[in-house]
């Protein structure tokens, strides 16, 4: 066993702990299995796991998701992002977010198959909401009230569509995958210029719906 280890608090352990559990997660997911040998590979008990993590796997989850967050604004800062354009921005994040993962690309498989569980969907919701949230607040993005919060769904369902397609794209560099990405911020701002089309013109909402149906499926 480390001493080493045995010395530090729980919450001292929790980032080797989180780092020898990825390891792990790619072949026996998140279970208790990851969680005992990621104990024996540290140099502790298991119980001491539990005291690092009280909420179980979902706070290693977590904990995972914000050192993620992080590692993007990290790498955004070096690129100064705040020099493009809203659209170059927020497409730069998302990119930037998803590359966060590619060292432990399978264990994100293992990852959102247990968020998808039911009993994890609201706590999923959180941590995308999250991290989208961030994205728009790292380019200080102005808006409020209503616009807030559909800038927040609007790009939720951006980064959720092209971060599963990433699960599954074996392109180099993921190159298929940012091809993807384009295509939705694409078409994100197709939406976005024919609501500020009829915004100041009196339509009614089932009329934008025709006219971005028209604009779908060209009719």
């Amino acid at each position: 066993m480390n001493n080493k280890n045995t010395e530090k608090t729980p919450d001292e352990l929790r980032d080797s702990l989180l780092q020898a559990a990825l390891e792990h997660v790619a072949f026996d997911g998140w279970s208790t299995v990851t969680l005992k040998r990621t104990a024996d590979d540290i140099g502790v008990d298991i119980g001491i796991v539990d005291l690092a993590f009280p909420g179980g796997v979902t706070e290693m989850i977590d904990l995972h998701a914000q050192n993620c967050d992080l590692e993007m604004l990290a790498q955004a800062a070096k690129i100064n992002i705040d020099k493009l354009k809203i659209r170059e921005k927020i497409t730069q994040l998302v990119k930037l977010r998803i590359e966060t993962e590619v060292t432990y690309k399978e264990a994100a498989h293992r990852t959102i198959s247990y968020l998808g569980l039911p009993q994890n969907h609201f706590k999923s919701l959180g941590f995308l909401y999250r991290t989208v949230d961030l994205m728009w607040k790292a380019i200080s993005d102005p808006s409020t009230n209503f616009n807030f919060y559909t800038k927040r769904m609007t790009l939720g369902g951006v980064y959720t569509s092209t971060f599963l397609y990433w699960l599954g794209d074996e392109s180099e560099n993921s190159e298929d995958t940012w091809d993807f990405l384009d295509r939705r911020i694409e078409n994100v701002m197709q939406i976005e210029k024919l609501k500020a089309k009829y915004r100041n013109k009196g339509f009614k909402l089932p009329n934008i719906w025709r006219e971005l149906g028209k604009k779908r499926y060209g009719s």
